[in-house]
């Protein structure tokens, strides 16, 4: 009798055990840069994760979720600190970010030799769309370069014939450039380069005003497309065409305000953009946070929807990586942008949009869709990617 009643016992923990486990939270470390000028654009990330986990019902894959939110302070041993405190101390089912790119390839190999899956809401270096492609690592953005070919392609159809280029001096940046050049043939009148965190553009505007391009090319997110567009203006260089990705956003826009009126940007996305899915979240976003989300938020945003995805298809399970993987690669919701799958880099294959600043009827302002450029863009890099 005793035998039996230790049996019982040990039968009731072991139910409570697997009770237990099967309610355990689902734990996501987001990753993002929450401090400083580009505060904004992981605002925006953050903002719109969270948002899409509320409509969730705050789960993911029909688990609770635990939102873990680190700040990396654009400091990339900071975070690559904080990164293994998520998955050491907290246990991280998935890390979601960075902003940036500096940031990620820090961040990418304690992550995923954790065999952890990293999901990227931005950051999307061309250095880990090739031959470095990994298992674990899935991005919800664009690789870097074919952002910024958009702008190249306009510029080579408009027939300029000399552009002046502009960026920060990181992986990003470079890219950035790349991307434009990939597409313009024309004259590249000078290729600048300015630290990551400079705010006063005086000398390289007098560069653009003694140059006389046809027109200006630039990446310069965050608080850095805000000087750098608000100064254009001062400098009167108005009249030269301003093509940029990044730099006039809805992360950038409430401080610019007028200023970026009329200013063109590439994307994979805007406000505007013509989806019952996408009307929804923007009026939700509004709703939610009183501001006009950007690309940020929605990449986020889609970023929750896929894990969500991949779980369901797991039955919220994460420990069989392989099963895992496929349900991620497999991308089965309805992203917001309309069409949307990977490929085999863990890339997407997407629209690419040329965008124009414009002041809403309510006072607020916003990128809008002035063509579509690239449909269905599947980037170059994928095809040394070793991965199937």
């Amino acid at each position: 009798m005793r035998r039996m009643i230790a049996g019982c016992a040990f039968a009731a923990a072991m139910a409570l055990g697997f009770q237990a486990e099967a309610q355990d939270k689902l734990k996501i470390g987001v990753v993002l840069s929450l401090s400083g000028p580009p505060a904004a654009l992981g605002k925006q990330a953050l903002d719109g994760f969270q948002l899409a986990v509320k409509t969730l019902g705050g789960k993911l894959g029909g688990r609770d979720a635990e939102i873990i939110v680190v700040d990396d302070e654009l400091k990339p041993d900071l975070a690559i600190t904080k990164v293994q405190a998520l998955i050491d101390r907290d246990k991280a089912d998935f890390v979601v970010g960075p902003i940036f790119s500096n940031v990620l390839a820090a961040i990418m190999k304690p992550v995923t030799e954790s065999k952890t899956f990293l999901i990227s809401p931005n950051a999307g270096p061309s250095s880990f769309a090739g031959k470095a492609c990994n298992p674990y690592f899935f991005v919800t953005s664009y690789e870097n370069d074919r952002v910024h070919a958009i702008s190249g392609t306009y510029a080579q159809e408009k027939g300029y014939k000399r552009v002046f280029l502009l960026a920060p001096n990181y992986q990003a940046g470079k890219d950035a450039i790349e991307g434009f050049k990939s597409a313009f043939k024309g004259e590249i009148v000078d290729e600048v380069y300015t630290p990551l965190t400079q705010l006063d553009f005086s000398a390289e505007l007098a560069k653009i005003a003694a140059s006389k391009p046809d027109a200006i090319y630039t990446f310069m997110p965050g608080g850095l497309g805000v000087n750098l567009v608000k100064q254009y203006r001062q400098a009167g260089l108005g009249d030269i065409p301003f093509l940029s990705a990044f730099t006039v956003d809805e992360s950038t826009l409430p401080a610019q305000q007028d200023a970026a009126v009329g200013f063109y940007g590439g994307s994979n996305w805007a406000p505007n953009l013509d989806t019952p899915q996408n009307k929804a979240f923007v009026a939700a976003f509004e709703k939610a946070y009183n501001y006009v989300p950007g690309s940020y938020a929605f990449q986020a945003y889609d970023a929750a929807l896929l894990i969500d995805s991949a779980l369901k298809a797991t039955g919220g399970k994460t420990d069989d990586k392989e099963a895992l993987r496929a349900a991620l690669k497999k991308a089965d919701f309805q992203s917001l942008r309309g069409g949307f799958k990977f490929n085999n880099n863990g890339y997407p294959i997407q629209n690419f949009y040329l965008t124009k600043v414009a002041k809403r009827p309510d006072g607020k302002f916003e990128t809008e869709i002035v063509q579509t450029v690239f449909k269905d863009d599947v980037d170059p890099h994928g095809k040394e990617c070793p991965l199937k």
